[in-house]
């Protein structure tokens, strides 16, 4: 498992250094998206499966909500010049980084270690409990916050495009 951990560490350092030095937007959100699909994996390798799923859910769609509000703000002209800087050959660096964050999952199922799953139940329960329990009010306002958001971004981002016209 430690070979694993230093070659996940070493995937999210490379993906961590491409989105931070790369030109292009596009380029750098999908070696974000790597980065952190290997940063829940070192998660799920240190125990904390819980904090992995969180990692994917909350990071993940955060990031992917973001640009997709970003999209929407800049229109129809932004979409075309994403095409031209969205390439395959874009696609082979976080192909071959997501590949190997694959490999080490299929290789953690083959193994069928799963007793470190069954450590962090009480504590997941628990936060579930809390999350939709007491704090069911602050859940829901929060996705109430989100979804204006989201209605205002579509329609700055429609009347921009029909005004370009």
């Amino acid at each position: 498992m430690e070979v694993l951990f230093y070659i996940t560490a070493a995937v999210t350092f490379l993906a961590t250094l491409r989105v931070i030095t790369h030109v292009h937007a596009v380029h750098a959100l999908l070696y974000l998206v790597v980065a952190l699909i290997a940063l829940s994996l070192i998660f799920y390798l240190l125990g904390a499966e819980f904090a992995a799923a969180l990692e994917i859910i909350i990071y993940g769609g955060a990031i992917m909500v973001l640009f997709i509000f970003v999209v929407m703000l800049l229109g129809p002209l932004a979409v075309e010049q994403e095409r031209t800087w969205l390439t395959p050959s874009a696609w082979i660096g976080p192909s071959i980084l997501a590949l190997v964050l694959l490999g080490e999952v299929g290789y953690l199922i083959a193994a069928g270690d799963h007793t470190a799953l069954t450590v962090g139940e009480p504590r997941q329960k628990a936060v579930s409990i809390a999350l939709f329990g007491p704090y069911i009010i602050g859940v829901e306002l929060a996705s109430m916050l989100l979804l204006p958001g989201l209605i205002g971004a579509y329609h700055l981002g429609r009347r921009l495009s029909k005004e370009a016209r």
